[in-house]
């Protein structure tokens, strides 16, 4: 996967996480553990895909200066 596609990615997921807030502070108390699971499920996959992007943004270890 190219950077160009990871960091579309994160863009994306953190729109997600963003829409998910706002959306928790209207929700009603019913719906509030519904909306809490899905951004606890989109903020580890924003996590993850930070990972992922500054992995590869770094440099393989055979050109690291020792």
């Amino acid at each position: 996967m190219s950077i160009r596609m990871i960091a579309q990615d994160l863009y994306r997921l953190e729109q997600e996480v963003s829409r998910l807030k706002a959306r928790l502070e209207k929700a009603p108390e019913s719906e509030r553990p519904e909306v809490e699971d899905l951004l606890r499920k989109a903020r580890a996959e924003r996590k993850r895909m930070r990972d992922i992007l500054e992995g590869a943004k770094e440099d393989p270890p055979c050109r690291r200066p020792r």
